[in-house]
């Protein structure tokens, strides 16, 4: 298997494949995207230099750091779907043809792509899942329910649904591959917020973040500083989690907000302010500008120990968008100098930002 499948949001398929691109030329290898614009997924076949086992297990590791792929996996086939009365044997005669005779995985994930015309796919794909997890437990493919091995197992098998008459079956990576559907994290939206904007934060903290870092940031007595809180989607989540907030931004916050008294209100330049009371547990910023200008803040926030994390948005270009992105992560390590190793610094573009990535800059433990 030398082929990944790719899940991103409708256009950005090119984004993914510089950015897979640029990937593997670091670690002198090379590969090529196969994609349609706007069908929000994509093929990337690797060259197989003849020592591919060997490099799958490197590539899987480099692969965690991708910031532009929701969900990715390793292709096994395509299959054909055309027989209306029996898509599940058509699967199953799929994985024969492809001489695949692995075992052992936990269980099967049926995928569409985030379109239009994948949310018409979306309600079949949901109710083919269980027959054809039923199938392929009978061949013994998937772990029965009472193996031990099913509650702990990470191997899983995909089928990306092209429509309703073709698709792709493929297995997860290890630590790489979401555990969502589709690497899509589903929020309800707090009926309290004030914006929409909340759901990219809780997006952020939920994704991003592993319990101990979310332990070490939200805590009784913490404080945080949001630039550009208006109306107050971010401070909104902040709020949530107990934390004391500096608010900055020259219009109004939500009074419900206000009315906690866990918020301040400073109507001042979010590049200008710095922190009331010195210092800060937390940093976030959602202001629409150019985002080296805003990377540029982040770092200096952090290097001069005004903040100890930071999460923020970094809004894109229409134009070199991984190259853009490459330049602020860039700019971000070299304004923190030394200090670069005392952070652990991760960018993703999630289902809930648009034409924006999340990234996450949190002092190590």
């Amino acid at each position: 298997m030398n082929t990944l499948v790719v899940l991103c949001r409708s256009g950005y398929e090119s984004v993914v494949n510089d950015e897979l691109t640029h990937l593997l030329a670091l670690n002198n290898m090379s590969g090529y995207g196969q994609f349609v614009k706007g069908r929000a997924w994509l093929e990337f076949h690797i060259v197989d230099s003849g020592q591919m086992n060997n490099e799958r297990k490197y590539i899987e590791a480099y692969l965690q750091t991708l910031i532009f792929a929701r969900q990715i996996w390793w292709k096994i086939t395509d299959v054909s779907l055309e027989n209306k009365q029996d898509r599940i044997g058509d699967c199953l005669y799929a994985l024969q043809e492809a001489e695949f005779t692995s075992k052992g995985y936990s269980d099967v994930v049926v995928e569409y792509a985030d379109t239009e015309e994948g949310k018409d796919v979306a309600k079949f794909a949901r109710k083919f899942t269980v027959p054809l997890r039923q199938a392929l437990r009978a061949k013994n493919i998937l772990l029965s329910k009472t193996d031990t091995n099913i509650k702990t197992g990470v191997r899983r098998l995909h089928l990306l649904l092209n429509g309703f008459d073709n698709g792709i079956i493929g297995e997860s990576i290890a630590n790489v591959s979401s555990k969502d559907v589709g690497g899509i994290v589903r929020l309800k939206f707090p009926s309290a917020s004030p914006s929409r904007s909340t759901l990219k934060l809780e997006d952020a903290i939920l994704t991003l973040l592993t319990d101990k870092e979310r332990e070490s940031i939200f805590y009784p007595g913490a404080n945080a500083v949001d630039l550009g809180a208006c109306p107050g989607g971010w401070t909104y989540q902040l709020v949530k989690r107990g934390l004391h907030v500096e608010a900055v931004d020259n219009g109004e916050i939500a009074p419900d907000l206000m009315a906690t008294g866990q918020v301040e209100h400073f109507a001042e330049d979010g590049f200008m302010y710095k922190p009331a009371y010195g210092h800060v547990t937390l940093l976030v910023c959602d202001m629409i500008e150019k985002p080296d200008r805003v990377a540029e803040l982040m770092a200096t926030w952090l290097k001069n120990r005004l903040a100890d994390h930071a999460i923020f948005n970094l809004k894109l270009p229409m134009k070199q968008r991984f190259e853009t992105v490459n330049e602020c992560l860039t700019t971000i390590a070299t304004l923190l100098g030394k200090m670069d190793t005392t952070f652990r610094i991760s960018a993703k573009h999630l289902y809930h930002d648009r034409d924006e990535i999340t990234v996450c800059v949190i002092a190590k433990q």
